[in-house]
């Protein structure tokens, strides 16, 4: 005797591996995420840093006091400390100007790393494309350490 039944077909999908497939993408995603966003771009020298052809061109220089006050090398006064809008406008109208002007941050050696970035930011709102940061030139002899 044979059983003569209707078999079914099974009309439902399997998701399962299309979870385990999302799961893996998610993964991949959350670890390379935080990679691919970058804050300010800066070319920082390996060693002793290289000095600066200035002849032609006069650079932009922000300086960050220990304080965070804020100095800008051009401008009217030159040693007067400035305020963050201040520093925008003024750094924007000589970038204007001239715009192949290399531009710097200078900052105090024992002040917060915040008050340079906020530096940094501030000449990339004004239209620096490329803001660098000064340091002082030390001997190869203490490189080596």
């Amino acid at each position: 005797m044979s059983i003569r039944g209707k078999r079914r077909l099974a009309s439902e999908i399997n998701v399962v591996p299309y979870i385990d497939v999302m799961l893996v993408l998610l993964i991949i995603f959350m670890v390379t995420a935080p990679l691919l966003t970058t804050g300010v771009e800066v070319d920082l020298p390996d060693a002793s840093a290289q000095v600066l052809d200035t002849e032609d061109n006069d650079p932009i220089v922000l300086s960050v006091t220990r304080d965070g006050e804020l100095y800008l090398n051009v401008g009217a006064n030159p040693d007067q400390p400035l305020s963050g809008d201040e520093v925008t406008d003024i750094a924007s109208r000589v970038i204007r100007e001239r715009p192949d002007a290399p531009v710097a941050v200078k900052g105090d050696g024992s002040g917060s790393y915040a008050n340079v970035v906020r530096g940094m930011v501030m000449l990339q709102r004004a239209g620096a494309e490329q803001v660098g940061l000064l340091t002082d030139n030390i001997d190869d002899s203490e490189d080596d350490r």
